[in-house]
């Protein structure tokens, strides 16, 4: 499925619900079905710089496609973090490049949260998409 498929499907998820409490509980719940990063990942070099809470990614290429893992120590930011992999895990590195986050603004996410978290937000968006550049370089090597 194509990143513009997954984010127009998580739009629609989040269209459904009547105000943010609800959409708060549904990132949680997406927070506890993300693929969680192996301890042996959870290092300083896969911390991301810019978040209030700690979030860890790690990044590896299967078949040409970028798999993302990760995890947090706060709830909330483990849903946002499993909402950006959801979009943009599984997929060739071109297209996680160039790829459009214009969802994030859809959802209102950045608008519901706090300056800190949507700084966190930001730094998460371009931790991935730095992944995606290392391993287009290395494609195209």
């Amino acid at each position: 499925m194509t990143i513009e498929k997954i984010q127009e499907e998580i739009i629609d998820e989040f269209s459904m619900f009547d105000d943010w409490m609800q959409k708060y509980e549904y990132m949680i719940e997406l927070g506890k079905s993300l693929p969680l990063i192996e301890e042996k990942y959870k290092t300083e070099d896969n911390l991301i710089k810019g978040c209030q809470s700690k979030v860890w990614v790690h990044a590896n290429m299967e078949n040409d496609k970028v798999v993302f893992t990760a995890d947090s120590d706060a709830i909330i930011t483990k849903g946002i973090i499993a909402i950006l992999i959801r979009a943009f895990s599984d997929q060739h590195p071109k297209d996680i490049v160039e790829a459009d986050t214009s969802f994030i603004d859809e959802i209102g996410l950045k608008e519901h949260l706090s300056p800190t978290r949507a700084n966190g937000l930001v730094s998460m968006v371009k931790q991935l998409k730095m992944y995606a550049i290392a391993y287009q370089t290395q494609l195209n090597a």
